[in-house]
């Protein structure tokens, strides 16, 4: 399986603290990649960095073997999508209309899009289900149509990288699941996934690798032992207890409550 983005040494630091140290992990295609950790914890930096929008302070970005900083945006932009955490519309654009802006790297400056760009949008909508509300306006839309309305917007790119900030954390957890579904979905047909995700269930269950931010070194790996219950006590500052396929957290200057005390939710299905 190759990798399509490699990320080596990276560092960071902001006033008074450091992020992460010599921080190295590699995206492939056909697996996600959770960003779990507290808030502070310089999870959006990550991705940022992942995404060529900000230089590294220490360390390298390679996509496709290249340094990302060599990369000219446009051509950046065909291999690498970024979604931010939040998606904010200046204008009422058509659902269409805000979907074609992912084409935005094919196009000549002051250019028509062509046949294949307006192929592209048609395709981009019909696999997230949204084909019919394409000349909607986009404020109309609900919280999860929109998620999936930018989620199409990425693909309409045709990168083979997608990196998102946060996607779920505005949805309900049924348009979580739905979008997270889909995301899994793409990684199937070969695209290498990174993403920031609150929800640690979520994260276990949904992604292959993970990268662990918080307390000491940042983790990297395997998203069942990256996510266990003695690696995220300390990240997050609590304790943690492994139930089943859920975790269950206590917090770490008072009593544990027991299973008996307790019940942990019924699992999603």
């Amino acid at each position: 399986m190759s990798i399509v983005l490699r990320a080596s040494g990276l560092g960071h630091r902001v006033p008074g603290r450091t992020l992460f140290t010599d921080l190295g992990l590699e995206l492939r295609p056909g697996r996600i990649t959770a960003v779990v950790g507290p808030n502070g914890a310089g999870k959006s930096t990550l991705l940022r960095l992942l995404a060529g929008l900000e230089a590294p302070q220490t360390g390298q970005v390679l996509l496709a073997q290249e340094d990302l900083r060599t990369l000219a945006p446009r051509l950046r932009a065909r291999r690498l999508a970024y979604l931010p955490q939040r998606t904010t519309l200046a204008y009422d654009l058509r659902v269409r209309e805000l979907v074609l802006l992912g084409r935005s790297p094919y196009l000549p400056a002051f250019g028509a899009p062509a046949a294949a760009d307006h192929a592209a949008v048609d395709a981009a909508l019909t696999r997230v289900g949204l084909l019919p509300l394409a000349d909607r306006g986009a404020r109309s839309l609900s919280g999860g149509e929109l998620q999936r309305v930018m989620l199409a917007r990425m693909l309409a790119s045709e990168a083979a990288v997608l990196v998102l900030d946060e996607p779920t954390a505005a949805l309900d957890i049924g348009h979580a699941l739905a979008f997270l579904a889909h995301l899994r979905r793409l990684a199937a047909d070969g695209a290498a996934v990174a993403l920031a995700l609150h929800d640690l269930d979520l994260a276990r269950r949904f992604t292959d690798d993970a990268v662990l931010l918080g307390a000491g070194p940042a983790l990297t790996g395997p998203v069942g032992h990256v996510l266990s219950a003695r690696n995220l006590g300390p990240a997050f500052g609590v304790r943690v207890r492994e139930l089943g396929e859920h975790l269950v957290f206590d917090p770490a200057d008072g009593p544990a409550d027991s299973p008996q005390q307790r019940d942990p939710q019924p699992p999603l299905r």
